[in-house]
């Protein structure tokens, strides 16, 4: 398979380098460094300094919450020093706990950016739906021990498909500065006991995948009509919205980038459904939109004459960003 691949141990790699990164979050604060719990950043920080004895800073594509997990979170670094792909992924994998795994590491160009360049993300909700607690998955899906209709729930999740103000799918406490989002697409399927909700957008607010998996629950259950997520869509107001959902159901298993970065491509997670055989990338829906435009040029831009200039003023700034 394609992600069987030798690593080299004979050319130094210095500059900028993309990983991929694979973590269970249970015991995390989250993705972000914080300085009063133990963050993934801050852990991988610690395990690449390390190696290059000297500070490294990373960046993601998607800040995660806490108990939030990822089998494909893709990173980059400015390395402070020149080491071989092999000492780089050899070594930050002898490091790291075993809770947090690089899967891949390769040279990029100056103007990739793991969030800057993503044109979309993509999360699974996995759902444990059996009447007894679960143990094996316990810290890895969300246990709803009532009958789910997963054909009711996808019919009803239709409605988010697009670009809306999605106010009542994020957290009260949600800092971005627009609750505008463009949804890609969304899946509900059922496989056995497993239901899983898959989908994909441009970006994401705080909880607001939870926030759709609580809705999505309601309806599936029998609870809310199937009417409901497109009433709580027009309501713009979180205060009238459903439970969040649980943290430990969610995976992020995919970035999507300009094909120009050639990231190594590899099986789609969590591992629970490797049955299905899904790649990274398998899902080609990145619209045309001026938003998708700028990302595939960034760090330059497009004026508003659709021309492609100089770099923009704010992308330096931006490199500093959390």
């Amino acid at each position: 398979m394609a992600f069987f691949t030798r690593q080299d141990d004979t050319q130094t790699l210095s500059g900028r380098l993309a990983l991929g990164v694979e973590y269970d979050g249970t015991r995390y604060c989250g993705w972000q460094r914080l300085s009063h719990a133990e963050s993934v950043q801050g852990t991988l920080e610690a395990a690449l300094s390390r190696i290059a004895a000297a500070p490294v800073k990373v960046l993601c594509s998607g800040r995660t919450d806490s108990g939030v997990h990822a089998t494909r979170q893709i990173v980059h670094f400015d390395a402070p020093a020149a080491r071989t792909q092999k000492a780089w992924l050899f070594g930050a994998n002898a490091t790291l706990p075993r809770d947090i795994a690089v899967r891949w590491l390769v040279p990029v160009n100056d103007d990739f950016h793991a969030r800057f360049s993503a044109l979309a993300r993509r999360y699974r909700y996995v759902i444990l739906n059996q009447p007894t607690r679960p143990v094996m998955e316990r810290h890895h899906a969300t246990w709803c021990r009532e009958p789910l209709d997963a054909e009711r729930m996808h019919r009803a999740a239709q409605v988010l498909v697009g670009e809306h103000d999605f106010s009542s799918y994020r957290a009260a406490g949600c800092q971005s500065k627009t609750p505008i989002r463009h949804l890609h697409a969304i899946e509900v399927c059922r496989y056995g006991t497993l239901v899983v909700i898959d989908v994909q957008a441009n970006a994401f607010l705080h909880h607001m995948i939870r926030n759709i998996a609580g809705v999505l629950v309601a309806v599936g259950r029998g609870d809310k009509s199937e009417s409901y997520p497109a009433e709580l869509l027009a309501l713009k107001d979180r205060t009238l919205g459903n439970v969040t959902a649980p943290a430990c159901g969610l995976h992020f298993v995919d970035v999507r980038f300009d094909e120009r970065f050639a990231l190594p491509e590899e099986p789609l997670g969590p591992q629970m459904l490797a049955f299905r055989g899904d790649w990274t990338g398998d899902r080609d829906l990145i619209p045309d939109t001026p938003l998708m435009r700028r990302r595939r040029v960034w760090p330059k831009w497009i004026d508003a004459d659709g021309n492609v200039v100089d770099t923009h003023p704010d992308a330096r700034a931006a490199e500093s960003v959390p």
